[in-house]
């Protein structure tokens, strides 16, 4: 953790070095999986890294390409697979990928003769083909329970030195306050959507490693850095990242209280109280130091205190005009990349999609319906045979409604969908296995 938070001071005094730390952190991964031949599922700690690095990467300039971390989380779990290949039964996510193949033909077919028709499929597929791969290597891939602790803190780590970058870029949140919109002098001068993404993916790690670790002094300091992590993702005005974060954590704790034992639910009555009433007062605290703001933001009110009209904030015109495209073209789609063409040409605004269920409906049909069924579907069915993976809901959640906002423009839905398909298994079982 002092390690991260010395890394977020010297990227904001020298933002080059954010390219160093990031080479850095590829080739130590590269040395842990080749080194043990990915026998503990390194590639897994390594994805998650690059997964939490990646908008840190961006809002400092040391991405070496936009898409990178997409395509590292690819590259890692691929040799993943080469080491320990993936699970039998994982075919409907080869079936997956396989739907994605149409859309690329159409695409080469209906894009402009001047458009980049390898920059428009790439940045349109690679958020697709990462949650594809992610959930090839990870269907019923055995973990323990630490192990994906483990894995989650390596997401974490990198999150808490965007949330340190942010408290030294805007100490004084009063001086860039505007108005109810979102804030990208609040997000570090980069896109609120996205910070807010993250970091409410660091908000709901915190709060479930309150209740899967079981340390006071581990706990104390989680407790104040979802305190931290908290504070900053509401200031970002951006509400998709927060609002996720809170029903993750709702479904979360459902589910872990659910699968207690009777003398443990007694204690994790007060828990949860005490943790409720600490996100109130983080709450509270962020009300008085934006002057109120923040909760006409998620009133849905302007500066001045009148509703906005359009709860959405855009979002649902978008919805409408790739929902418009699907009904004219329900069997093919109209291509990948073709959407953001056909709304320059019809209302002069060059704006990308926010909704990746719309989006894979208008771009790639029928096709893109049946992959969005199995997305959706398999999961469920895993759960029927193997509820070991208390975290299963929470991750699907964490994916539909990040896609639904934010669509896939960060690889955190992706991955985080592939570990909804963990098998966790007991340490002790597992060190068993390995000796016969």
């Amino acid at each position: 953790m002092l390690l991260h938070i010395g890394m977020a001071m010297v990227v904001y005094w020298n933002e080059f070095s954010a390219k160093l730390f990031l080479f850095a952190a590829v080739i130590y991964f590269f040395y842990r999986i080749f080194s043990s031949r990915n026998k503990n599922d390194e590639v897994l700690l390594a994805a998650a890294y690059m997964t939490g690095f990646e908008v840190f990467s961006r809002m400092t300039g040391g991405a070496f390409s936009y898409e990178f971390a997409k395509y590292s989380v690819i590259g890692f779990l691929t040799l993943g697979m080469f080491y320990r290949g993936f699970h039998r039964k994982s075919w409907a996510y080869i079936f997956f990928l396989l739907l994605l193949i149409p859309g690329i033909l159409f695409s080469a077919i209906n894009l402009n003769y001047e458009t980049n028709i390898a920059n428009a499929i790439g940045f349109n597929l690679s958020g697709p083909i990462c949650l594809g791969i992610s959930a090839l290597y990870c269907y019923n891939r055995e973990v323990t329970s630490q192990r994906l602790q483990g894995i989650l803190l390596s997401a974490l780590l990198p999150i808490l030195s965007v949330t340190l970058y942010l408290y030294v870029y805007t100490p004084n949140i009063r001086d860039v306050l505007t108005g109810t919109q979102s804030n990208f002098a609040a997000s570090g001068g980069f896109g609120p959507n996205q910070v807010s993404t993250i970091l409410g993916l660091g908000m709901f790690i915190l709060f479930s490693r309150l209740f899967m670790i079981k340390n006071w002094v581990i706990n104390s300091i989680d407790i104040i850095l979802l305190i931290f992590v908290s504070y900053r993702g509401i200031i970002t005005f951006s509400r998709g990242g927060v609002i996720t974060a809170g029903l993750c954590a709702v479904v979360f704790f459902g589910i872990y209280f659910l699968n207690s034992r009777t003398k443990q639910k007694v204690i994790l009555v007060p828990k949860i109280a005490g943790i409720f009433v600490i996100i109130l007062l983080t709450w509270i605290y962020t009300s008085l130091s934006t002057s109120g703001l923040i909760d006409k933001r998620y009133a849905n009110q302007d500066a001045s205190g009148t509703e906005k009209e359009d709860l959405t904030t855009g979002r649902a015109e978008l919805l409408n005009s790739e929902l418009e495209a699907f009904y004219e073209n329900p069997i093919t789609g109209i291509g990948i990349g073709k959407m953001k063409e056909r709304r320059l040409e019809k209302t002069r605004h060059d704006s990308a999609s926010h909704n990746e269920v719309s989006r894979m409906l208008s771009e790639h049909g029928a096709f893109g319906l049946l992959a969005l069924f199995i997305l959706l579907i398999t999961p469920m069915i895993y759960w029927t045979k193997n509820r070991s993976n208390l975290f299963l809901f929470s991750f699907v959640l964490f994916w539909f409604l990040t896609i639904n906002h934010s669509s896939m423009r960060i690889a955190a839905p992706a991955f985080i969908y592939g570990l909804c398909l963990i098998s966790i298994v007991d340490a002790k079982k597992r060190r068993s296995l390995h000796r016969k």
